[in-house]
């Protein structure tokens, strides 16, 4: 990620915290996997995002823990197939949160940033999964 993307990340990210609720909510496709009340699972995605968000720009110190949750996740039953609509769901949602603020150049950053994010998580995940086989 440039230096421009991280930024715009940051910024826009503070604008989207109260939204957590509905970019929590629309990820249907996984959400037979948390318990009937999300409320916990929702404080867990915002605390995620921030720390993510947060740490954009020090990657080295990051991708551990994305590794981490990456490996979480394959004991959870997540499929890498459910990453991709996971981050439409989360750009509809900051597009919905942002506005006309949500310009061209952010969600490039924001999808560059899931993109980043999720390939780290998702080869964690296939490393997980092949080592138990």
């Amino acid at each position: 990620m440039t230096p421009q993307q991280i930024a715009l990340v940051q910024t826009s990210f503070a604008k989207v915290v109260p939204i957590a609720g509905t970019a929590a909510d629309l990820f249907s496709d996984v959400r037979r996997m948390f318990p009937q009340d999300l409320a916990e699972q929702k404080k867990k995605l915002m605390a995620m995002l921030g720390t993510v968000v947060a740490g954009l720009a020090r990657l080295d110190t990051l991708l551990p823990a994305i590794c981490a949750l990456g490996e979480r996740h394959a004991g959870y039953g997540v499929k890498v197939e459910q990453f991709t609509p996971v981050g439409a769901a989360l750009l509809w949602a900051l597009e919905q949160g942002l506005g006309n603020e949500f310009t061209p150049d952010v969600e490039d950053a924001w999808a560059t940033a899931y993109g980043m994010l999720s390939q780290a998580m998702i080869d964690a995940m296939m490393r997980k999964v092949s080592k138990a086989a």
